[in-house]
């Protein structure tokens, strides 16, 4: 029988807004153990760590760690005792490297004041060797793909070597084999006495790396258990009282024309590296093209492009017979070009804005919205109320700042206003990344639907399960270039896709063209 490294008892958090967001809230953590947390979002399971990591008060309750009371101030309280967190929304300094933030708070120096870089690297460098997460030491963070981004966040923290290692959605970027890789270390971290708290939304992680979970729902602690005799349908039932289905969804019956063509795409980077590589591909009504590929070969630029985020360097993107290129991001919108980003913090909400500004802010100035230069606060509170509702968007009102809310409840904000934007074109990046498996049936549904209805859907996931389970074709991309096209996707797996993924194999002349 394990000792308790942590005991969190009666733990009770409602915010200045009168939100509730953990009510007595109980669980115990075994020492050299890898603990999963689970539950919806907006469930309490963020907040719960974000209470024992210090960054926010509780009103009541207490905390035993290694034995002892705590009630960490600050995060560099809990980080001197013995506790690391990576987190859900990356916090890394955009304009320092990868190095530099790794030494953050522990810089080794030349002489009193200056940064030892070369010290720095060597930091980073035998970091990621024995931890087995690449990263390019030199490169600043603001350069680097948002999958590359979350790599050095789980790297800073196991560098620190802390006791206990919380886990916030560590996975959501991470390819299979990345992740696998990443599961191998937390094996060898428990093995070598520390222990994980593990949150996410994966269930066959679940199953896959925890000795124990805890299941949360409505900011309580439903049950702690060791998980012999738990499989993912049960953990699902638990954590949203139903079934899930995780079955690939049907074909489409009726497929158009292409809405949309890429032809010869190409960019360059600022510093001169090649990204796109001569990218062509269509996309038709009624149908989701899935791009599969490890993030970082040009998936985060080609979405751009396509939505009028970033110039190309040379190619064509062509919407029913109108060129793109050019064109503002409004512009392209309005044309009918609807874009869930990768990053919804960076590029798909302004967080201190209100939920309603969020999600009228691409149609505040159309008729009905507003008349004469002035807003109709009436009509977008009503709007805004029909939205959260039928996208189940969790908040106490339309007017709650977008930032206070959970990260999956953001992810439904910016899917409810781009799906109802009246696109004909959906340019989907990381539709569910961070959200729960409840939230992740809605949004798969409503790319569904709007698939059924004739929409275009180009959807790009680091998912290979989501990429597999709505795709009706699917272009692998690496290195720049399309290396493989299956056109129908009914007949792979995630294991046929891994080479094509990783370069080890290439179609010759891979397009994602039908004449192709």
């Amino acid at each position: 029988m394990k000792n308790n490294i942590l005991e969190i008892i009666d733990i009770f958090k409602v915010y200045p807004d009168g939100v509730i967001a953990n009510r007595n809230v109980s669980m115990d953590v075994q020492e050299n153990s890898i603990h999963a947390l689970v539950g919806e979002n907006g469930a309490g399971k963020s907040t719960l760590m974000k209470v024992l990591f210090g960054i926010t008060p509780y009103q009541d309750g207490s905390i035993i760690y290694k034995g002892k009371k705590v009630n960490f101030a600050n995060p560099r309280e809990a980080i001197a005792a013995g506790i690391g967190m990576v987190h859900q929304h990356l916090m890394l300094a955009q304009d320092l490297t990868v190095a530099e933030n790794l030494v953050l708070g522990m810089e080794p120096r030349r002489g009193r004041i200056f940064l030892d870089s070369e010290a720095a690297l060597k930091v980073c460098r035998e970091a990621s060797e024995k931890y087995g997460l690449s990263v390019p030491a030199n490169r600043k963070i603001k350069d680097l793909a948002i999958g590359v981004r979350q790599r050095v966040e789980i790297l800073k923290a196991l560098a620190r070597n802390a006791e206990i290692l919380i886990l916030d959605e560590p996975t959501a970027v991470l390819t299979p084999q990345e992740t696998e890789v990443l599961f191998r270390t937390l094996d060898g971290l428990k093995a070598a006495g520390k222990t994980i708290i593990f949150i996410t939304h994966k269930l066959s992680e679940v199953t896959r790396v925890a000795d124990r979970i805890t299941v949360m729902r409505d900011a309580k602690a439903i049950v702690t258990r060791d998980m012999e005799g738990l499989d993912e349908e049960k953990i699902a039932s638990l954590m949203v009282g139903r079934e899930i289905s995780t079955d690939r969804i049907a074909p489409p019956e009726n497929i158009g024309q292409a809405k949309l063509q890429v032809r010869n795409l190409r960019y360059t980077d600022e510093d001169g590296v090649e990204i796109l590589r001569g990218i062509d591909l269509d996309v038709r009504a009624g149908e989701i093209l899935g791009l599969a590929g490890v993030e970082g070969n040009g998936q985060s630029e080609l979405a751009e492009i396509i939505t009028g985020l970033t110039a190309p360097g040379s190619g064509t993107v062509v919407l029913d017979g109108k060129l793109l290129n050019g064109k503002t991001p409004r512009q392209i919108r309005e044309y009918g070009v609807a874009h869930i980003p990768e990053d919804r913090m960076e590029n798909g909400v302004a967080e201190i804005a209100s939920v309603e500004e969020n999600l009228i802010i691409d149609r505040y100035f159309k008729p009905g919205y507003s008349s004469r230069g002035r807003l109709n606060w009436k009509v977008i509170g009503e709007k805004s109320r029909e939205l959260i509702k039928q996208f189940n968007v969790l908040t106490k009102s339309s007017k709650t700042n977008v930032g206070s809310l959970s990260g999956g409840n953001i992810q439904k904000v910016v899917v409810a206003r781009e799906l109802t934007s009246g696109p004909e074109v959906i340019v989907a990046s990381q539709p569910t990344r961070g959200v729960d498996i409840g939230s992740e049936e809605l949004i798969h549904n409503l790319l569904k639907k709007a698939r059924d209805e004739g929409k275009a859907i180009f959807l790009i996931s680091a998912d290979l399960d989501e990429v597999l389970k709505l795709s009706n074709r699917v272009v692998v991309i690496y290195n720049g270039m399309i290396t493989a096209h299956f056109k129908d996707a009914s007949k792979i797996n995630d294991v046929d896709l891994g080479p094509y993924m990783l370069g080890v194999k290439k179609e010759e002349a891979a397009s994602g063209k039908m004449d192709s």
